[in-house]
């Protein structure tokens, strides 16, 4: 089959790897094409021992031998000196048929949902005329930093018509080929783009019309019991668990004062069953929700202590403790348990189901009508359904989203090269410290921090005296992300008063979202894309005059300050507003929105809600971009 118009994307660490020269007869290396100047790969034909042996079902004989087809050359600037190597099992004398080559480019138009790229982009193609005898065996090395019970990896195969498939591997820790580590193994009838990714795992299971008691295997507390007759027929269905761990809350928690008294929450659990067969009985569910975490209890030899400092008498002490006591299980007893269900990815709050506390931090309840996700909160005072549903939205997509920071970092004896990181920001130092150990130093050059997802890319533009190679970083959370640039300087005689060539590295953050958009009329167009122009950011005369009529005399004049408006045109607004202060503060926003290039780096509205909030008045700042951004919400502009 022809090679999909979609590629994905690896990680850095796997640079592209040694051919197995084993030969298993007199035949030369036969050359397997490489595209776009990538890598240039290899094809031999080899015994391969260290693969299992096939196990007979196979009852073609000339499946029985296997030839060998690995990927040469190891990427430069590589922080893993493991050479890995794509291995591909098929009928002998297919080497010559075969188009083997590295994928890298396009690796966000692999990834969707919470998938995570885990290995190399290995393209597998035949060449025009030639015939393969199928099936085919493709083993992709992978390295997977995060393993746990509730995400699995999957080899993700992409065709000419760009329709993905996933195959459950045979994941093998061991040596192929010479190489140790993890190998993904799968047998395919057709070929194209193939990746290892890590994905959430799914449990797919029947319902009969007896019922169904089910703990999930990713995690035992999660309980779903379909009682006799829920269902009119046995039914298909399938569950996900997304877990939100406790930094996550606490991230969400702080962008906003209204979520302060939430608690905890459980896990995120996505239920597909059949929108065509309503529940005719309740379906008991079961989900982790911790409680509030309480203090930790003073030994009882402190309590001693206390009590012998504070009591005059024990029967007073005791009655302290005992009114304690109940002041602590009254609190308790007050948190509220709220679930939340989503269909057609809108969240509400299902008010008139009834949640009660179990043992060990679980809560249960029933549901009546079937829904995409469910969530439990867990709240220490009343809050609003529309913020409820505000906080599953922010977490269902915070789950998806890193924080990053990116770091320039270069080495004293290469100084017309740099090295551009995006690190997660968890692992910063260590990430700096194995770049120190490989001979960069300096001052650590760190943007601030940016949270970015699966798949989204920088695009590099430098401004100033400097110029570069390499524009374009990849993000992929479980891999090293950096890039390598050339710097030259644009004006040789620039910079005449300083021994150094001065620039500053700008980078625009593009979103999956965009990329697969732009992919999707033409892949060739996509690997051309000059750096994005700023979109459209226009400030209207009414949003200009609703924040007239909020600024007092003294924040015009702070305004005018921030803004950077010369004393000219302040004394000439006065003149032509007159004793107006929302004409005088409507003229002096205009005049400085005229002032202001058709382009800018920076948009307008957030240009001006930072110097509102410089002014000393950062709600009005907040409003502002929430007003400016209502009508994008609502619809695209002409």
């Amino acid at each position: 089959m022809s090679s999909p118009g979609a590629e994905r994307a690896s990680d850095s660490r796997f640079g592209s790897s040694a051919c197995n020269d084993e030969e298993e007869e007199a035949e030369g290396e036969v050359p397997v094409n490489s595209r776009g100047g990538e890598h240039e790969d290899c094809a031999s034909p080899g015994s391969e021992t260290d693969f299992r042996e096939e196990t007979g079902k196979d009852t073609n004989r000339v499946n029985k031998e296997w030839i060998t087809v690995g990927l040469s050359g190891q990427q430069e600037e590589s922080y893993s000196d493991v050479q890995d190597t794509c291995f591909i099992r098929a009928p002998k004398g297919a080497a010559g048929a075969l188009i083997c080559e590295v994928a890298d480019t396009l690796s966000c138009l692999m990834v969707t949902g919470s998938e995570e790229l885990v290995s190399r982009v290995i393209r597998v193609n035949v060449r025009d005329g030639a015939n393969v005898h199928f099936p085919v065996t493709v083993v992709v090395p992978f390295c997977a930093r995060y393993r746990g019970n509730y995400r699995d990896v999957a080899v993700k195969i992409v065709d000419g018509e760009r329709r993905a498939s996933y195959v459950t591997p045979v994941t093998t820790e061991g040596t192929y080929g010479g190489h140790r580590g993890s190998f993904a193994e799968v047998r395919v009838y057709s070929l194209g783009l193939f990746a290892v990714v890590s994905c959430l795992k799914k449990e797919n299971y029947t319902v009969p019309t007896k019922g169904l008691l089910l703990k999930l295997h990713m995690d035992q507390r999660i309980c779903l019991n379909y009682p006799p007759g829920c269902f009119t027929a046995p039914v298909m269905a399938q569950t996900m668990i997304q877990p939100v761990d406790a930094v996550l809350l606490a991230a969400v928690k702080s962008r906003s004062d209204a979520y302060h008294s939430v608690v905890s929450t459980s896990p995120l659990l996505c239920l597909t069953q059949p929108s065509s067969q309503p529940l005719r009985r309740p379906l008991a569910l079961t989900l982790p929700c911790p409680p509030n975490p309480e203090k930790k209890r003073p030994t009882r030899g402190q309590e001693e202590e206390q009590d012998h400092q504070t009591r005059p008498f024990s029967a007073s002490s005791h009655r302290r403790r005992v009114l304690g006591a109940s002041v602590k299980s009254k609190k308790m007893s007050n948190e509220l348990l709220i679930v939340l269900g989503s269909r057609d990815q809108q969240w509400r709050v299902l008010d008139q189901v009834p949640v009660r506390n179990q043992q060990n931090g679980l809560v249960s309840f029933e549901l009546t009508e079937n829904f995409d996700r469910l969530l439990v909160v867990r709240l220490l005072s009343p809050l609003q359904p529309g913020r409820l549903a505000s906080l599953a939205e922010e977490l269902e997509e915070s789950v998806c989203c890193h924080a990053v920071t990116v770091v320039l970092q270069r080495r004293q004896e290469e100084p017309h090269a740099a090295l551009v990181a995006a690190l997660p920001s968890r692992d910063l130092g260590w990430e700096m410290s194995r770049l120190r150990a490989r001979g960069y130093s300096g001052l650590l050059e760190a943007a601030s921090e940016i949270s970015m997802r699966e798949g989204d890319q920088l695009l590099l533009r430098f401004s100033g005296n400097i110029t570069s190679t390499g524009t374009r970083l990849t993000f992929h959370n479980q891999q090293t992300n950096r890039l390598s640039v050339r710097l030259t300087e644009v004006d040789p005689f620039g910079n005449y008063s300083s021994p150094h060539y001065k620039g500053t590295a700008v980078f625009h953050k593009v979103g999956r979202a965009v990329i697969v958009l732009n992919a999707s009329h033409s892949v060739h167009q996509f690997l051309h894309l000059s750096s994005p122009a700023p979109p459209p950011d226009p400030l209207s005369d009414s949003l200009l005059l609703w924040l007239s009529g909020e600024l007092s005399e003294e924040e015009v004049a702070l305004l005018v300050l921030s803004l950077r408006l010369r004393r000219s045109a302040a004394q000439l607004v006065k003149l032509r507003a007159g004793d107006s202060l929302p004409s005088q503060a409507f003229r002096v926003l205009t005049m400085w929105r005229r002032g202001l290039p058709a382009a800018t780096h920076q948009p307008k509205a957030s240009q001006l809600a930072h110097c509102l909030a410089k002014s000393g008045r950062p709600d009005l700042a907040r409003e502002l971009l929430l007003r400016q951004a209502a009508p994008t919400r609502r619809g695209s502009p002409k």
